[in-house]
């Protein structure tokens, strides 16, 4: 009896803290207000992509680690709800991931979801917007994926490109509310008076 009361106090504090605990910075580089800065990649069919295709409508970038994250299948989980409010409202919405396309792929299926995702393999646009985690790939993945990651971040840019929304999830299990990204799509594709 006292294990279990010492454990959901336990349990209560860690969740307290983790509520109260400061969003990480975002990097300079892509503070709201500033342009999206300019990267090519390649999406899932293996064609160049660059971060000025997402310029014309509102944009929802979304850094994610990969398959073997429990917390990234769940954000894609969480996402596949809001997805088509999100491209309803005219928005493009875009999973970028460090991680090899047929891994991250399979957890898109698993939810029958169609996101375009691009791909980042090298790390180099996470290195770029200052999103990498080095050594952060758990020792049994290191085989599959590397040992380094990008951290778990969104991005909402404007039509012209300007970032407008960035957020770093605060700690791994942490990952941006869709119903706030979908409220800021929506502002930013309404008409302007």
């Amino acid at each position: 009896m006292l294990i279990g009361v010492l454990a959901a106090t336990l349990i209560v504090l860690v969740v307290v803290f983790q509520r109260k605990m400061p969003g990480r910075k975002v990097p300079d580089i892509i503070a709201p207000g500033s342009p999206l800065p300019a990267f090519t990649t390649s999406d899932e069919n293996g064609k160049a992509v660059s971060s000025s295709e997402l310029h014309g409508a509102p944009a929802v970038l979304l850094f994610v680690r990969g398959s073997w994250c429990p917390f990234c299948s769940k954000q894609v989980k969480t996402l596949a709800a809001h997805y088509q409010a999100i491209n309803d409202s005219g928005a493009k919405l875009v999973l970028l991931t460090p991680k090899p396309l047929e891994t991250t792929r399979r957890v898109a299926d698993l939810f029958n979801v169609r996101f375009e995702f691009w791909l980042d393999e090298s790390l180099q646009v996470a290195r770029q917007l200052g999103l990498l985690m080095t050594d952060a790939v758990p020792q049994k993945y290191r085989t599959e994926y590397g040992s380094d990651t990008v951290w778990p971040t969104a991005i909402v840019t404007d039509s012209d490109g300007i970032i407008r929304h960035a957020e770093l999830s605060r700690f791994l299990a942490d990952r941006p509310n869709p119903e706030k990204l979908l409220g800021i799509v929506r502002a930013l594709s309404e008409p302007r008076q």
